[in-house]
């Protein structure tokens, strides 16, 4: 992308394709406002009438964590985690 184009912010597009349903990461696209990013999510992402609703969101505004930090991150090293070391008490049935 060159010229004017390329300074358009980046929008992160999520649908939901029916009521009671999450919304679903499909992708992102550039978009000068919100309104565009939602008329062009429309566009691109819901074409077969897919979608019951959308959000746009500036993937500026997106946090992540970094998947290096994964194990730290999410604590997957942390025993007290796991049940193993739970003793069930006497008198409980049913686990």
């Amino acid at each position: 992308m060159t010229g004017e184009r390329a300074a358009w912010p980046l929008w992160e597009v999520f649908v939901r394709s029916r009521a009671g349903l999450a919304h679903q990461h499909v992708g992102s696209l550039h978009a000068v406002d919100a309104r565009m990013a939602l008329d062009n999510a429309r566009d691109v992402y819901t074409r077969r009438g897919e979608g019951a609703s959308l959000w746009v969101v500036p993937a500026s505004a997106v946090v992540a964590s970094d998947p290096a930090d994964k194990d730290s991150f999410f604590g997957l090293d942390e025993e007290f985690r796991h049940a193993s070391y739970y003793v069930v008490p006497d008198g409980v049935h049913g686990i």
